[in-house]
């Protein structure tokens, strides 16, 4: 039996040292419905109505729930093409889904089409999200909702490795999509902006951003967010508007080889 003991306690750290409003989400694509764990509840079979992806992943990160969804369960196309379920109609590739509403013609709409995240069409045929604390499956990745603050503190945490900024594929749309398919397409970590259906249908809040990390760069984040820790880098932490504050030793040997 597999132990995912390891995943609950990487849950309860990120919380604690983030002082996070709501739960981490586990994340994993499922190749086939054999494969939704025990403890699942699907949106058609167990509730009787379609959901938008980014209710079922409300669901997880709110209220605990271990949420699998198909094509089947879906009220949104984006992560149907977005997760490679199905090929993208050409009425999508075409420009027709942000025309006219949101881009000024068709070949805007063609442009967003275009940039817009996709994974291999046929591998995958569902995702389950979960909450991190409580997960019995082992998630391709974490999506941490975070305000400005606390998103500073991961940024940090992932440079502790390698000291790079962090390239990222951002939109206003699909945060579903944006959250995701860049992380499995690259490896790499993301951020992303809560879509409008994540605002509108799923309550995600104002000041709310998106952190995804890959499952495998868990513990280097956490590396990264104790040693900056022992530096003062921390939550909470209470702002100063003291004159000539105190800087780091490097910044001022710095700033005095430029004035």
């Amino acid at each position: 039996m597999a132990d995912y003991r390891k995943f609950h306690d990487y849950a309860a750290e990120i919380e604690k040292r983030l002082r996070l409003q709501t739960y981490v989400l586990a994340v994993k694509r499922l190749k086939d419905e054999k494969e939704i764990p025990k403890g699942a509840e699907r949106p058609m079979k167990d509730y009787g109505y379609h959901m938008p992806l980014c209710q079922g992943f409300a669901l997880s990160r709110k209220e605990d729930k271990t949420i699998a969804m198909i094509k089947e369960d879906m009220w949104c196309f984006e992560p149907i093409v977005g997760y490679g379920w199905e090929p993208p109609p050409q009425y999508f590739m075409d420009g027709n889904n942000r025309y006219p509403q949101d881009v000024k013609d068709l070949e805007a709409g063609k442009n967003y089409a275009s940039d817009f995240p996709k994974m291999e069409t046929g591998k995958y045929k569902g995702v389950v999200s979960a909450s991190l604390s409580g997960v019995n499956f082992t998630p391709d990745m974490i999506l941490i909702y975070c305000n400005s603050p606390q998103l500073s503190l991961l940024l940090l945490g992932r440079e502790y490795m390698d000291g790079h900024d962090l390239p990222c594929h951002l939109s206003s749309h699909a945060a579903c999509v944006y959250s995701v398919v860049p992380v499995i397409n690259s490896g790499q970590y993301q951020v992303a902006v809560p879509c409008r259906g994540d605002r509108y249908f799923a309550l995600a809040g104002d000041e709310e951003l998106i952190f995804t990390v890959p499952t495998p760069r868990i513990e280097d984040l956490l590396t990264g967010l104790r040693h900056l820790e022992k530096y003062g880098s921390r939550l909470p932490r209470n702002p100063s508007m003291m004159r000539e504050p105190q800087f780091p030793e490097s910044y001022r040997k710095l700033l005095k080889m430029l004035t």
